[in-house]
C-alpha cells in the first residue's frame, strides 16, 4: 500500500498573524477546541493543511529549532488570471509581508511571484500566461 500525501502541517510562531495572512488567500483556517496552538483547514480534494504554534509542536520534536535562510517549502497559489496574481502580490506587499520575487512573466508560460509568510515560508503566486 503507498502511503496518501492529506495533511501539510506548517508550525508558525505566531497563530493570528498566520491565520490572517493566509485569509488574504482564501484559506479558513478554524482553531481547534482542544488547543488554542492548532488550527486546521480543509481544502477541496482531501488535502488538509495545519497552523501548529512552535510551543505545541517542540514537544514532540526535541531539538526542534526555526530553520534559517531562504525557504526550502514553497505553498503555491494558483490564480485564474496574471492580474490575479499582481494584485495579490501587491496587496500581501502593501500589508507588510516581505516579497520574495516580484510578478515575472516565467519562461514556462506563467506569472509567477513569490511572497514570504509571516514565519519565512515561501508562498508562490501563479497563473498561466495567455496563450499568444
Amino acid at each position: 500500500m503507498k502511503p496518501t500525501l492529506n495533511t501539510i502541517d506548517i508550525v508558525v510562531s505566531d497563530m493570528d498573524a498566520s491565520i490572517a495572512f493566509y485569509a488574504r488567500l482564501g484559506l479558513e483556517f478554524k482553531i481547534d477546541n482542544h488547543s488554542p496552538e492548532h488550527a486546521g483547514c480543509d481544502l477541496p480534494g482531501g488535502l488538509h493543511v495545519m497552523l501548529d504554534t512552535e510551543g505545541f509542536r517542540t514537544p514532540f520534536l526535541p531539538g526542534w529549532t526555526a530553520p534559517v535562510g531562504g525557504p526550502r517549502t514553497m505553498l503555491c497559489f494558483e490564480f485564474d488570471t496574471p492580474a490575479g496574481v499582481d494584485a495579490m502580490y501587491a496587496e500581501l506587499v502593501e500589508a507588510g509581508h516581505r516579497g520574495i520575487a516580484e510578478p515575472f512573466d516565467a519562461f514556462w508560460g506563467m506569472r509567477y511571484a513569490t511572497v514570504a509568510d509571516p514565519d519565512g515560508n515561501g508562498v508562490d503566486l501563479y497563473a498561466p500566461l495567455p496563450a499568444g
